[in-house]
């Protein structure tokens, strides 16, 4: 990922990997049973973990040809289900930083911005195409590039798209509210000096 001191991310490079299917909810992503869990450290190892052990080895983020991927390709809402932010966070530490697909369950997609992941869309039948692509040859280096608004490699280039407001708090850093606050304490700190009943108590 390519990020600047701000926090901005402006593009996502590395290699890919696929998850295909229509409708991937949450509770594949990461089953239920994992958010007991106090930190969300560990949960990259049992990221679709269920899928993972009916497939014995052979599922996409078990293949030794996508190791180390950090885009991820996948189909039509994908990320439907319950509103666990636990998915994009086991996603982001296994390590993907971005996803492309034909669309995005919009809690899901909220999530994953809420870290600094894009998700950006594209007509079935380029994720068709660009899944393809991946498939043919997974050692293949991609570039997410949000000014461009376009997911390339040395051999492709498809258009891509996010709207406008998720686009700008990713450019901008915006997308980072912990750092927001952090960085603007002084104004923060102003404001809750001037709203009565935080300071009722202390004026006593």
């Amino acid at each position: 990922m390519s990020t600047f001191p701000n926090g901005a991310v402006q593009n996502v490079s590395g290699t890919a990997l696929i998850i295909q299917g229509e409708d991937i909810d949450t509770d594949r992503i990461i089953p239920a049973r994992f958010l007991k869990c106090v930190s969300f450290d560990a949960l990259g190892d049992q990221v679709f973990a269920d899928d993972r052990l009916e497939l014995a080895g052979e599922h996409p983020f078990d293949q030794g040809r996508f190791e180390g991927a950090s885009i991820l390709i996948v189909n039509g809402n994908f990320g439907c289900g319950s509103s666990r932010e636990h998915a994009p966070q086991a996603l982001m530490r296994w390590g993907i930083r971005a996803v492309v697909g034909v669309s995005f369950a919009e809690i899901f997609f909220g999530n994953c911005l809420a870290l600094g992941i894009p998700c950006a869309s594209a007509s079935p039948d380029q994720i068709l195409a660009i899944q393809a692509s991946v498939e043919k040859d997974a050692t293949r280096h991609w570039t997410l590039d949000l000014d461009e608004m376009a997911l390339a490699s040395d051999q492709d280039r498809w258009d891509v798209s996010i709207d406008p407001g998720p686009r700008d708090m990713l450019l901008s850093g915006r997308w980072d509210a912990t750092s927001q606050l952090l960085d603007n304490s002084a104004k923060v700190k102003a404001l809750m000096d001037e709203i009565p009943y935080l300071n009722q108590f202390a004026k006593r």
